[in-house]
């Protein structure tokens, strides 16, 4: 690749490249190329101009050597990063603001004014239907004052004005219609699917296979607490299926051979075999798109409350005009009450400042599905963790495999992975990441496998009954035995491990021990929750009193539960809900996705069970904790920008409305200042909150 050393200080290149010009696509694979290498600490790209600025730590050679061998056709970027990075849209709108200035100024600049006032009062025409439109429809909402405003300004033939007017309101949508465009496309990539591997049903077995591999018609099977990942008709079996991800439904819905199910759908009940339709939900994005923009439930209560604030201000507006003009038969001063409403900053503001926080809470890694989730997480008290996956890493690992006389280490180990991997957990997975090493493969050797929800997994292998869960699922449920003869080697098990218990033919076979390291900054997010407000710091668990203790000691919380039920720990937070306080509960597992729903926000870690994802109001994408509390201090600062936003509206239009009436201003004047202060609110909201709060 040609290019030139445009300007070097210590540290940081600037770097033209030799081509005619630069395509979106092509700055977006540099860009991923640069920010690859390993001493590269910042990239941007440039397309207009074929350049990029590079900052670097040290071995400037390197970058140079990796420039001189890049060629686009080499690099192979995944499609979402691609897909989602906005360089085009970003330039659209750019290209739009920038133009509709240029117009605007150059016809003000250059047209003759006979010319210049028949534009102005023929694109009047769009704005003064949509306020008749209004009004046929029984409503006097935003489109009739800004048609009366524009509409009066006409008929004076102060055509002045009412461009004025005109062009600040189309900044403002163009403004609104890009951020709530990117942010609604943001959000609908980080929620569409990622699923690697299915079960390919071929020859009346099943068999893993990668999901690019899939093709229309064929079968594959989907498992209880999985998320169904193509479009598809079911084939065979029965399940209940939470589409809410789609449909915003709260309850299962039950399907059954022949019914339609749709990718990105979670299998909560049942088991399914499905024919594929379409591959990798090909109409999902679109679906998920039109389900944030029409569901009004996403939005926050302080939002919901301003734009309907926003409506109800506009019938007042208009009385003052009248009274206005009444009392001083003066049109001017009448002119100066209408040329000011409340209702536009209001809704233009409120929405923009939520998108945004949207946009920036996905630049630490976070997807948020709607506004009413940053308010919860900014008003809650109570932070219910589960153990597994998110206090302790998602990542356990077996550490020893002890047995009690049915097999060798080996074996016991194959049998309990050929069981697991059909199931979402960080256990399972744990079980399955060993046998792999080991080299340990199995062909399907069991009959159908039942899960039971945060208790284990029962099968049949050579007709005999073969369990695998907790302790409380093998010896009190199943009514399992340990031989007298292995009962001390069982009371010595090493108790630093959480154990996962293995049984055949109601006796114990194996205990799996596994290794659940605790996140070294756990201690540290619990600390910092607290400064940041959340006054009840709770742990949950399925795990033994011994090893919650344990944990729970480590990371300094106080209240815990061990050994609890899905349904105990959605009952705990049923209870803290009814005391008054809102309440956030972060899983990763299949048996929290009933405590993801019950809570005020709901956040799942981005390693866990696909369930606890798509049942989630949050999801955290990092790799470690320290973004919830970034995500309760965004979430802090955006209610603090609204209230802001607010009171500065309702300041400043008050102040220019008393200063038009007062005769101290023009009309012209007071638009011009209403709809400049209306822009500025607006872009402010558009900042990013972090890098304010750290101001």
């Amino acid at each position: 690749m040609k290019f030139i050393i445009k300007h070097e200080i210590k540290g940081r290149l600037r770097i033209h490249f030799v081509q005619e010009r630069m395509s979106y696509e092509e700055a977006d694979i540099l860009l991923y190329f640069l920010n690859g290498l390993s001493n590269v600490t910042e990239a941007k790209v440039y397309e207009r101009t074929a350049d990029a600025t590079v900052s670097y730590t040290e071995d400037r050679q390197k970058i140079i050597q990796a420039l001189k061998t890049f060629r686009y056709e080499d690099i192979q970027v995944p499609a979402n990063v691609l897909e989602s990075s906005g360089r085009e849209l970003n330039a659209k709108y750019q290209e739009k603001l920038i133009l509709k200035a240029l117009l605007h100024y150059g016809r003000n600049a250059f047209l003759p004014y006979p010319v210049r006032a028949a534009y102005i009062a023929l694109k009047s025409v769009k704005y003064i239907w949509k306020g008749v439109r209004c009004l046929a429809k029984g409503k006097i909402e935003v489109p009739v004052l800004d048609a009366t405003a524009i509409g009066v300004s006409i008929f004076r033939g102060d055509v002045k004005t009412a461009g004025s007017v005109m062009f600040l309101l189309g900044i403002g949508e163009i403004l609104e219609e890009w951020t709530h465009k990117k942010s609604v496309g943001d959000l609908a990539r980080s929620m569409s699917l990622d699923v690697k591997k299915v079960w390919l049903k071929r020859e009346e077995q099943e068999v893993l296979v990668d999901a690019s591999e899939i093709e229309p018609g064929d079968v594959v099977v989907v498992h209880m607490g999985n998320v169904i990942p193509f479009d598809g008709e079911v084939a065979a079996g029965e399940a209940m299926v939470n589409q809410a991800s789609l449909t915003g439904e709260a309850q299962p819905v039950r399907k059954q051979k022949y019914k339609y199910v749709y990718a990105g759908t979670v299998l909560e009940e049942g088991e399914l075999e499905i024919k594929v339709k379409a591959v990798m939900g090909a109409t999902r994005f679109e679906k998920i798109v039109a389900m944030i923009e029409d569901s009004e439930k996403l939005k926050s209560s302080v939002e919901s409350k301003a734009e309907h604030l926003a409506d109800r201000l506009v019938p007042y507006t208009l009385a003052g005009t009248v009274l206005t003009w009444l009392v001083t038969r003066n049109t001017m001063k009448a002119l100066a009450v209408l040329m000011v409403d409340f209702s536009c900053a209001l809704k233009l503001a409120m929405p923009i400042s939520v998108l945004s926080a949207i946009r920036e809470a996905g630049q630490y890694k976070i997807t948020v599905k709607g506004g009413k989730y940053l308010e919860a997480v900014a008003e809650a008290k109570t932070i219910v963790f589960d153990k597994t996956g998110t206090l302790t890493k998602a990542t356990p690992t077996v550490k020893e495999v002890v047995t009690f006389g049915l097999g060798n280490e080996d074996e016991l180990l194959r049998i309990a992975a050929c069981l697991e991997e059909h199931f979402p957990h960080s256990m399972a997975k744990a079980v399955v990441d060993a046998a792999k090493k080991k080299g340990l493969d199995h062909e399907e050797m069991h009959s159908k496998v039942n899960y039971i929800v945060a208790h284990g997994i029962s099968s049949y292998i050579e007709e005999k009954k073969v369990i695998i869960g907790s302790y409380h699922f093998v010896f009190d449920d199943e009514k399992c035995q340990v031989r007298p003869e292995y009962r001390e080697k069982f009371d010595r098990l090493p108790e630093e491990y959480s154990h996962l218990y293995l049984a055949v033919d109601q006796e114990l076979a194996a205990v799996i021990c596994i290794e659940d390291p605790l996140r070294e900054e756990a201690a540290d997010i619990v600390r910092e929750l607290r400064e940041a407000g959340i006054e009840n710091v709770v742990m949950m668990t399925g795990d033994s009193e011994r090893t919650a203790a344990a944990i729970a000691r480590k990371v300094g919380i106080e209240e815990y539960y061990s050994e609890v039920l899905p349904e105990e720990k959605a009952g705990f937070i049923e209870k803290e809900k009814a005391a008054g306080r809102k309440v956030i509960m972060i899983g990763d597992g299949i048996n929290d996705s009933p405590a993801l729903s019950a809570s005020n926000v709901g956040i799942a870690i981005s390693d866990g069970a696909e369930i606890a994802r798509e049942v989630a109001d949050i999801t955290i994408m990092a790799s470690d904790l320290h973004e919830i509390v970034t995500l309760r201090y965004l979430s802090r600062s955006l209610m603090k920008r609204i209230h802001t936003n607010y009171h500065s509206i309702i300041g400043i239009n008050a102040a220019l409305i008393l200063l038009g009436v007062g005769g101290l201003i023009q009309p012209t004047t007071s638009a011009l200042l209403h709809n400049m202060s209306t822009l500025a609110i607006s872009l402010k909201s558009m900042k990013n909150l972090i890098e304010e709060e750290k101001l």
